[in-house]
């Protein structure tokens, strides 16, 4: 039976394959390299051929397992040297991928672009960044498509420019301290004005004046070449600026709201409070009728001592939640106990590796939270 069984010997399984093509003259060649390596060695981070080839082999199709012919590397390459074909290969070829990788490829590069823009760009009548979300439905509408052979930086650079032509979006401007002669201020001044500049601040130091301002990074290079020209020096204080005030409430309307749910908070705090007081109140009565009544039934005839036991024996059945750190009773108020609101809060706050909360600061927490969360949604 054995003898029907055909085992290959001299077979190379290609797996974990990277398939890096590259057309010449008409035909195709592919090799077969290591995942994430081929990257590594284009960017120059890996520098050994043997870590990022699988094989010193070229292949018309790596999947088949189909070599190329020695003719058509040599009219192609001009040699039929494997290993220098493989180089050349692996730094001229187009990489292959698959089509979901690809597609993940493509949706984190641009998210990536979006990020940048939105860090580079400001609504030019509130001067604050756009959101992400809204960076991304700008994206869709002048149908931006990524592409994976630029960088992310120069994409969104170009993609900025196309948005100024349709939406209300400019760049951030970067904020400089300059530094020049005293001398040089009058003419200085003179080429500075041109490119509208912010000027926040101006100071002189013995023969030396100290201006801090903003200007548009487009004459950023412009800027650096007239202060060398003044022999002064230049100096990056912020890439992005963008506006800070603080979160103020100048509408009387809008104090007296945010006074009044603040006066709402303390009161169903103390509502709160004594609601659950008297909950645990109820509980304790119905928790001293239920033992009473047990311990009589038990003590029926019965010595103290008989008792006695009846009352350790109901202590050790009680059931421990390490989560809550308390006790909760038989295993059915255990289960229960894993659904109420008590534990699910203080799951949270394990999560996070905070100490676990009684339930009536459990229920304060939580009223305190959906306050916060309510407060949010005001815009001051």
């Amino acid at each position: 039976m054995s003898k029907l069984i055909l085992q290959p010997v001299g077979q190379k399984r290609l797996t974990n394959v990277a398939v890096v093509r590259l057309k010449k003259h008409g035909m195709r060649f592919e090799i077969a390299c290591y995942k994430n390596k081929v990257l590594s060695w284009r960017s120059g981070v890996e520098t050994d051929l043997d870590e990022v080839l699988q094989s010193h082999t070229v292949y018309s199709n790596v999947s088949k397992g189909i070599l190329a012919k020695s003719k058509d590397l040599i009219k192609s390459f001009g040699t039929d040297d494997q290993e220098k074909i493989c180089s050349e290969v692996l730094n001229k070829g187009e990489l292959q991928i698959a089509g979901k990788e690809r597609e993940s490829q493509l949706s984190s590069q641009f998210r990536d672009i979006a990020t940048i823009v939105m860090e580079k760009t400001i609504n030019p009548e509130t001067d604050r960044p756009y959101t992400i979300n809204m960076i991304e439905r700008l994206m869709h509408e002048v149908h931006f498509a990524v592409d994976p052979h630029k960088i992310s930086k120069q994409q969104a650079l170009d993609l900025i420019r196309e948005l100024q032509k349709h939406f209300p979006i400019k760049r951030s401007p970067m904020r400089l301290r300059l530094i020049i002669p005293e001398i040089q201020e009058a003419n200085f001044l003179q080429k500075l004005q041109t490119w509208n500049p912010c000027i926040v601040s101006k100071e002189v130091s013995g023969n030396q004046l100290s201006m801090v301002c903003q200007i548009e990074p487009g004459y950023f290079r412009d800027c650096d070449g007239l202060v060398r020209d003044c022999k002064g020096r230049l100096e990056i204080l912020s890439v992005p600026v963008h506006k800070e005030e603080d979160v103020r409430v100048e509408v009387d309307d809008g104090e007296e709201a945010l006074t009044g749910n603040l006066h709402n908070l303390e009161l169903g705090r103390s509502e709160s409070e004594s609601r659950v007081k008297r909950l645990a109140e109820s509980m304790n009565k119905t928790t001293l009728g239920d033992n009473s009544s047990s311990n009589g039934k038990l003590g029926t005839g019965k010595g103290a001592g008989v008792e006695g036991t009846a009352i350790n024996h109901e202590e050790k059945r009680q059931q421990k939640c390490t989560t809550c750190n308390a006790n909760v009773g038989d295993a059915k108020q255990y289960r229960d106990h894993f659904k109420s609101d008590w534990h699910k809060h203080n799951l949270k706050r394990k999560m996070k590796q905070l100490p676990p909360l009684s339930p009536e600061e459990c229920l304060v927490d939580r009223e305190v939270i959906d306050v916060r969360k309510d407060l949010g949604d005001y815009s001051f």
